[in-house]
């Protein structure tokens, strides 16, 4: 079996931390940003970390 090729527009958005977890960025943060408030604004900023339910197949996407 050849390698597997790792999926480049997931590679670019996605992080792997130190402990083996994947770091993503959160949604909705681009546009239409008036209606939102503050708070919720600053919640998006933040990076985290993808569901328990999604691990195994953003691994394979990472070729991990």
């Amino acid at each position: 079996m050849p390698k597997m090729k790792t999926r480049r527009g997931a590679a670019k958005r996605l992080k792997l931390t130190k402990s083996g977890k994947i770091k993503r960025h959160k949604a909705f943060a681009s546009h239409i940003l008036t209606k939102k408030s503050t708070k919720r604004k600053r919640g998006l900023r933040q990076a985290t970390l993808i569901s328990k339910a999604d691990e195994s197949r953003v691994k394979r996407m990472l070729a991990l």
